[in-house]
């Protein structure tokens, strides 16, 4: 009998959190933005440049805010839900499970989980920026970089 109630005991701890064990405590937040370098603001403490993750705790939602000079701000509010796995550990973990990750904030995710910001304003008139299931990025501007390799002209129509 004892053989099988530890075994028991340390499996039935181990599966008690269990959107602790699957998400953690933080989620990483894809923020990327056009212009690229843009300072990165999280809840007002600065948190890098564009390209970048955030990793960000689960617990509470938060405020991000993408700045860069000549540009006009860009800000959105990541909001928490509900995870789907927190069904699990109600069933297999019960109230001890649910304390646990209500405690850690893993129960939650957060939405959006990537930020595209495109910041309106500055010397570059970007008019189009666009993902193609292909891969290949279109890119129009009326100020390009003098450090940028041209491939190609749009000509005005005939």
């Amino acid at each position: 009998m004892k053989k099988f109630l530890v075994p028991l005991l340390v499996l039935s701890i181990s599966l008690t959190n269990c959107t602790t064990i699957i998400n953690g405590s933080k989620q990483s937040v894809s923020v990327l933005s056009r212009p690229t370098g843009a300072d990165v603001y999280v809840d007002g403490q600065l948190a890098g440049k564009t390209p970048m993750y955030a990793n960000v705790k689960r617990k509470n939602g938060h405020a991000i805010r993408v700045v860069m000079d000549g540009y006009e701000p860009y800000e959105v509010g990541l909001t928490r839900k509900l995870d789907g796995w927190v069904f699990g550990n109600i069933i297999f973990g019960g109230i001890i499970g649910l304390i646990i990750d209500a405690s850690t904030g893993s129960m939650y995710k957060l939405t959006p989980n990537e930020i595209k910001a495109r910041l309106a304003g500055g010397d570059t008139q970007t008019t189009s920026v666009e993902h193609q299931k292909d891969g290949v990025y279109i890119l129009v501007t009326m100020n390009p970089d003098p450090s940028w390799e041209k491939i190609g002209t749009l000509e005005k129509a005939k």
